[in-house]
């Protein structure tokens, strides 16, 4: 397989008493250095502020932060599962016997 597979994660900054926190984005960069770490150059994160002009459509329903892998909803609401990304990345990637 030549081609990286995508992890895309879609969240937004967040407003608390201290300010303004961008806390899934510091969450989705230390994911992105735990796939390298697992997976190498075989897979790419991309996260995006729901307010990006190059976010992607969000599905019907969705929940903040939105987890895809190869455009298919892995999680929406909630935590960024690294669990359940592995799981489906190494899916992806490994070959059926």
């Amino acid at each position: 397989m030549n081609e990286k597979l995508t992890v895309q994660i879609i969240g937004a900054p967040i407003a608390c008493a201290e300010g303004i926190k961008d806390s899934w984005r510091d969450t989705a960069n230390w994911a992105a250095k735990q796939l390298h770490q697992r997976f190498g150059d075989a897979v790419q994160m991309e996260y995006y502020d729901l307010f990006d002009p190059s976010c992607p459509a969000l599905p019907p329903n969705a929940q903040l932060p939105l987890v895809l892998v190869e455009g298919e909803v892995i999680s929406s609401g909630g935590k960024i599962p690294m669990p359940a990304i592995r799981k489906r990345l190494e899916a992806l990637l490994l070959p059926t016997r």
